[in-house]
């Protein structure tokens, strides 16, 4: 996943982890720099993981390591689904974008796991 999703980044994309071990070890695989962040933790909350990346506010784009069910959670704020909860398979990337650099206007950009990725 690291292979594929490093030459995506956008310029300047933040990358925020989660202190536990196994996040830390999956943004060392992109080889870049990253923060990590105790409001990543697996304990956090939804609000707390959007905060912490400044979502929607923010104007660099952010990579968040970090562990379900909260960025299900995440992914059901931003998309402003009546799911409360999305499941979201470990080592994916879902990939949310504004449509026309409207901060509003909120699309789903890429949902990859790392199964559609193998030969």
């Amino acid at each position: 996943m690291a292979a594929w999703l490093k030459p995506r980044l956008p310029e300047g994309t933040r990358i925020l982890v989660s202190p536990a071990r196994r996040t830390q070890q999956t943004a060392a695989a992109l080889g870049v720099d990253f923060s990590t962040l105790e409001a990543l933790a697996p304990d956090t909350t939804a609000e707390a993981m959007l905060a912490a990346a400044g979502w929607p506010n923010h104007s660099q784009s952010a990579l968040i390591v970090g562990h379900q069910p909260t960025l299900g959670e995440v992914a059901s704020i931003i998309l402003e689904s009546a799911i409360p909860s999305m499941s979201i398979k470990k080592g994916a990337v879902w990939w949310f974008g504004a449509r026309r650099g409207d901060p509003q206007d909120i699309a789903l950009k890429a949902m990859i796991s790392p199964d559609m990725l193998q030969d």
